[in-house]
């Protein structure tokens, strides 16, 4: 019979005591089972009796000391069981009782650190000292001592103890404790790195941001220690549950002693009483869940949380950095026509690197993408916020805003194009000047994230009845959004009291879960039932403010911590519903005189073993109609990923010929049109043919369906077959140049050839994720 046992920051010390006693009880059973069968009944029942009286002992000195503490538990009923056995000289039982009580409390044990592993991992790798550079030298400091600006140095193997940018020129992390992901995320100099982190590669040195106490890993251990102290509401209700059932349990035992006349069948019943569903199975289902979603980098606070989120009918979701990506990303280039879109984003992002401005950042980041060598900047002056200038290869660069160009820079008919094209809502314009003279210019905006449609849809298939989006921006940019996402409403212009009292309003209609990110949702996520928030660049008021931290920077997320939720209190119901079941069943056929006090006690203890497995279930990964062994793996996913990434200079090229060849040379455009071309045989088509020819045939094969993915193999087709016609609308071109008919065609081929390939590389993207393995 298992105790109700409650899990703190010392539980490890209480784990020795109790396999000592487990160790002790076992001991007895054997020593009095070796006696009997040497013919000396006496001696094997005093064995028996001295080894029940030792374990009785302490379970009544355990539930004097719960009481002391204003708790009541059903470890009453274990003693009755004992002390009846005592008394009514069934030593047998009574020591069986005892081991299967000791048995019970160890396999509780077992049970909740095996859920609370991912939990307890982070906590442990809570660093303590660090090598801070004092002059030419590094001294070994306690970790409270570090102050912003100090320059750290961190050994291979190392925890990275407190958040700061990175000294040298990379750094390789392992970042799976904090995010979720498997492999190692390589950082530049500049970078922001996160506490936490373990380096697995060469040392390297990097300057603090923050003191310890405020960094990213000192949050999230404070948000895991939470998660392990904290006590959900299925459990509270299953506490008040289990308080019935021990009032029916000693009803049940005195009226089978009064209408029997024998007190052996009041034992009986005691034996077999066992409230383990309640009071175990449903934490170890819980905390399960919570230790899954760890594992997903998804940090719940605790088991009431996991069954918030389980619940949840309705889902409010902030616009900015949450339903969207939360930065600024290149969209759209336009460059003078005798130079090339790259060359002109290189520069520009050689001199970003010197600033810390969010689009100046956004621009390195895209040059990054697309595998640009950049040049070290020189002579550099800044004007806070409106742009920079300085040297690059010998050629004077200014990048800022229009504005901060403008009066730079020779008026000319690309100036006044470019003046009329920048003017375009829900974006931000940087302007680049070449000595003097207007380069190009960049359209930036802040993009839904391409996984939103289907985390919207997947979010309604686990049962979320209703999507709010909730944001400050206008109402017609709001709309926009939802004409295609498939929102039920949209309530825009919105203040943080404004979100406040929408949770309100929406929850009458059910549970209501908050997700968002930013400071201004702070306090919509503490009002929600349940708050999701996006942790990965969120901002730390929102984080500790809401239930549910997801630490990786995907929206998809928020589907698997909902599904492991909703798994996970199922588990936990299942193990309420059968095991109580099969404990009322046991108990009446005790008290029928069906079983004996030591059959009982063996009945018990099976049903004791069976409700915590089944919830330790909840730790297992479901298994999907196509099985775990056809999944894709994350390093799978991040590859095919990473394909897609270094092709979208090539999506890039196609929009950017097609603006240009009407504004060039005959000569040049010819040559264009040729660059063009070889590079869609020598990139695109290579990998279309191997999605064709080795992953589409791989995936069917996994998921064993012959015409899977026949769609996108057709699109492969029709990619091919407009390369092909490109081809040949290029050849027919005679000596005297392309007349208005043929340029027609060849940029509407090529508007068509771009808006194929993009919304082909989302569908695959798509289909991957769906794939994603655990």
């Amino acid at each position: 019979m298992s105790a109700q046992h409650k899990i703190g920051p010392g539980w490890r010390e209480e784990v020795w005591p109790k396999r000592a006693l487990l160790a002790l009880s076992a001991a007895c059973l054997a020593a009095g089972a070796l006696t009997w069968l040497a013919n000396r009944p006496d001696l094997s029942s005093w064995i028996w009796g001295v080894g029940t009286a030792v374990i009785l002992a302490s379970l009544v000195t355990e539930i004097g000391t719960n009481l002391a503490r204003g708790e009541f538990g059903l470890d009453l009923i274990a003693a009755l069981a004992m002390s009846g056995a005592l008394l009514l000289g069934e030593y047998v039982a009574g020591i069986i009782i005892a081991m299967m009580f000791t048995g019970g409390e160890s396999l509780e044990d077992f049970a909740q650190r095996r859920a609370r592993h991912e939990l307890t991992a982070l906590l442990d790798r809570v660093p303590r000292t660090a090598a801070r550079f004092t002059g030419t030298q590094f001294e070994e400091v306690a970790i409270e001592d570090i102050e912003p600006g100090d320059r750290i140095f961190v050994r291979s193997g190392e925890v990275l103890p407190v958040d700061g940018r990175l000294a040298g020129s990379s750094a390789v992390l392992d970042e799976s404790a904090l995010t979720g992901e498997a492999l190692p995320v390589f950082h530049r100099s500049g970078e922001y790195l996160m506490s936490g982190s373990v380096n697995p590669g060469d040392p390297f040195e990097m300057v603090a941001s923050r003191v310890a106490n405020e960094s990213t890993y000192a949050g999230i251990a404070r948000l895991v220690e939470a998660a392990k102290n904290a006590k959900a509401p299925m459990s509270r209700l299953a506490d008040r549950y289990a308080l019935g059932f021990l009032g029916v349990t000693l009803l049940l035992s005195a009226i089978a002693w009064a209408l029997s006349g024998q007190a052996t069948r009041a034992l009986a019943v005691l034996v077999v009483a066992t409230p383990c569903p309640l009071i175990l199975a449903v934490p170890v289902a819980l905390i399960s869940g919570v230790s899954r979603c760890a594992r997903k980098g998804i940090l719940v606070k605790g088991g009431g949380a996991l069954e918030m989120l389980a619940r949840a009918k309705t889902v409010v979701l902030d616009k900015t950095g949450t339903l969207t990506d939360g930065r600024a990303r290149l969209l759209e280039t336009r460059v003078r026509n005798d130079l090339g879109p790259q060359e002109v984003l290189r520069l520009a992002a050689s001199i970003d690197q010197a600033s810390r401005h969010v689009v100046a950042c956004a621009l390195v980041a895209a040059a990054r993408e697309r595998g640009l060598a950049l040049s070290s900047p020189s002579e550099l002056r800044e004007s806070s916020g409106s742009g920079i200038t300085g040297r690059v290869e010998g050629r004077k660069i200014a990048v800022g805003g229009w504005d901060f160009i403008r009066p730079l820079i020779d008026d000319s008919d690309f100036s006044r194009e470019i003046e009329i094209w920048i003017r375009r809502e829900g974006t931000v314009a940087v302007a680049v000047a070449e000595d003097g003279i207007l380069a190009g210019a960049f359209l930036l905006a802040d993009e839904v994230r391409p996984e939103a449609g289907t985390v919207l849809r997947q979010l309604r298939e686990a049962g979320i009845e209703r999507i709010v989006l909730a944001t400050g921006d206008r109402a017609d940019i709001a709309k926009s959004l939802a004409a295609f996402l498939g929102i039920d409403n949209i309530v825009a212009e919105m203040k943080p009291e404004d979100k406040t009292r929408l949770v309100e309003t929406e929850r009458r209609a059910g549970p209501v879960m908050m997700v968002g990110d930013g400071i201004n949702d702070a306090p919509a996520l503490a009002a929600a039932d349940v708050g999701v928030a996006m942790g990965a660049r969120g901002a730390a008021a929102s984080t500790e403010a809401a239930d549910v931290v997801i630490l990786v920077d995907r929206l998809d997320r928020l589907v698997s911590g909902v599904r492991i939720a909703r798994r996970s209190r199922r588990i936990a119901l299942q193990s309420v519903y059968v095991g109580m079941g099969l404990s009322v069943t046991g108990m009446i056929a005790a008290a029928l005189g069906y079983l004996a006090p030591v059959e009982g006690a063996l009945v018990q203890e099976a049903i004791d073993v069976v409700a915590i497995l089944n919830g330790l279930r909840a730790l297992a990964y479901p298994v999907r109609r196509w099985g775990r062994a056809n999944q894709l793996s994350q390093q799978e996913l991040q590859e095919l990923e990473a394909e897609h990434r270094n092709l979208m200079f090539v999506i890039d090229e196609i929009r950017h010929t097609t603006e240009r060849i009407q504004h060039l040379p005959e000569p040049e455009m010819r040559q264009r049109l040729a660059d063009l071309d070889a590079l869609l045989r020598e990139r695109l088509l290579p990998h279309e043919r191997q999605d064709d020819c080795v992953l589409y045939p791989s995936l069917r094969q996994r998921l064993g369906a012959s015409h899977a993915l026949a769609g996108m193999s057709r699109t492969h087709m029709e990619i091919q077959r407009q390369v092909h016609l490109l081809t040949s609308l290029r050849q027919a071109i005679d000596s005297a140049g392309p007349n208005p008919q043929q340029l027609y065609e060849i940029q509407r081929l090529l508007h068509g050839l771009e808006a194929v390939v993009r919304l082909h590389f989302a569908q695959e993207l798509e289909i991957f994720r769906a794939l994603e393995g655990e």
